[in-house]
């Protein structure tokens, strides 16, 4: 058994923990549901939310963690008792899954970043980026081969331990990820036509609130923090007893949200300038956006920019997945770290062909009648997610006593505390599931 490590700087687990909540959602998905929703009104909506149940959320998550020294297995264990430990483990095997197939489109950040270089992707025909795109995701070896690469990459990061592997990198990917993010957003907004962008993502369309749209926002949310799986109370438990787990857990928050809101300001006066549709989603990211570089001066250069923006917000968040998995072979079965890490990496790349398949070869394929890929990312944000999340809350909120010392709060904000674990966030949560479903 290896001695435990630690983060070695309270900056470190910040930028760390923001890397894990920070994916390509927050690029793609975050600016898209945000156009179809209302704007500013779901803007306003995801805020509240975020800096409310998210960040009760996100105390709990890390105090579980801290509390217990150990990764969601052992630390629901420890503090619920062994029953509690089936919570745990659900979220290791939605963390291995939700590796498993965000390691495949981690891998076509990484090809697309090959292109932007070589400049293939440079191309003002969207229907021709449409067939490029179509072709390299339905190949069955080139995606693998991008796959493997995000997966060793990921591995050679949490190799290097807590201190010296994913809390380097975390401060040298997150600071990177921002300086990209501005100079893309600032050239975004000189762009012709691009304040419509603004209005479209900053205006609140009051009409469009209503019960469906509050859950979306909810959902947004809590996912768009990376809760409900354990990763938080991974990183959590390398954390100092020291360290105020309200001021951190302030700062994920917030930096997590940062980045959404200038991905947003990023992406939309982009698309409102060359008159694109901001509902493509993925598809906006590999097959519309390469339009836009074409018609910027040095636009290859800003095409590599925002390609390695990709790559690199898809690594911060897949090392923090890897490290969720690794922590329960390590700290509950006592295994020696550097095997177990190599060993899940290679489970992951081999998981991972069925959901790259699933764009091609497999394409027929059905799971509840969904594809592969799909199925893998139902199983994960519809139903583990949903679930983790309402057991965190109820086990903070009553089962809790050492949390509630744990996240060290006093007066009014113990109680707001308590009152959103033990009522606020299973009702919300559940809402969401129920919806999802």
């Amino acid at each position: 058994m290896t001695t435990r490590n630690a983060w070695g700087s309270r900056l470190g687990f910040i930028l760390a923990a923001a890397g894990s909540a920070i994916g390509l959602g927050a690029i793609w998905k975050f600016p898209y549901v945000t156009a179809m929703n209302g704007g500013g009104a779901f803007l306003l909506l995801f805020l509240i939310f975020s800096f409310t149940l998210g960040l009760a959320l996100m105390m709990a998550e890390i105090a579980l963690g801290r509390s217990a020294t150990n990764g969601a297995v052992g630390a629901f264990k420890k503090i619920g008792g062994k029953h509690w430990a089936l919570l745990g483990l659900l979220g290791v095997i939605a963390g291995f899954v939700l590796f498993s197939f965000y390691s495949v489109v981690g891998g076509w950040t990484f090809a697309y970043l090959g292109k932007a270089i070589d400049g293939s992707v440079m191309s003002a025909n969207p229907k021709a980026l449409e067939a490029m795109f179509g072709s390299f995701v339905s190949d069955p070896i080139k995606p693998l081969i991008t796959h493997a690469l995000f997966t060793l990459a990921t591995l050679g990061i949490v190799l290097g331990g807590i201190e010296k592997g994913i809390e380097r990198a975390g401060k040298v990917l997150m600071p990177a990820l921002f300086i990209i993010m501005l100079i893309l957003m600032l050239r975004s907004l000189t762009l012709p036509g691009a304040w419509a962008g603004v209005v479209q993502f900053l205006a609140p369309d009051w009409s469009r609130v209503n019960p469906a749209m509050v859950v979306e926002a909810l959902g947004l949310a809590f996912f768009s923090l990376s809760l409900g799986v354990g990763a938080m109370v991974a990183y959590g438990s390398y954390m100092h007893s020291s360290e105020e787990i309200l001021s951190a857990s302030l700062w994920v928050v917030f930096l997590a949200v940062m980045i959404a809101l200038l991905a947003g300001l990023m992406i939309f006066p982009a698309v409102a300038a060359f008159g694109l549709n901001p509902a493509a989603g993925p598809g906006l990211t590999f097959m519309t956006m390469p339009v836009v570089f074409m018609h910027l001066p040095f636009g290859q250069l800003f095409a590599i920019a925002f390609f390695a923006l990709l790559a690199m917000a898809a690594l911060s968040s897949s090392v923090a997945m890897l490290e969720l998995i690794a922590i329960w072979f390590i700290d509950d079965l006592k295994l020696p770290r550097r095997p177990v890490l190599i060993g899940i990496a290679l489970a992951v790349f081999l998981c991972g062909i069925p959901a790259s398949w699933s764009f091609g070869i497999w394409s027929d394929a059905r799971i509840f009648g969904k594809s592969i890929f799909d199925a893998m990312d139902y199983f994960v944000s519809n139903l583990a997610m949903p679930i983790g999340g309402i057991g965190l809350a109820l086990l903070a909120g009553w089962k809790g006593d050492t949390l509630v010392d744990e996240v060290g709060l006093q007066g009014w904000k113990r109680q707001a505390w308590l009152i959103t674990c033990r009522y606020l966030a299973p009702v919300l949560i559940t809402t969401v599931l129920v919806k999802n479903l």
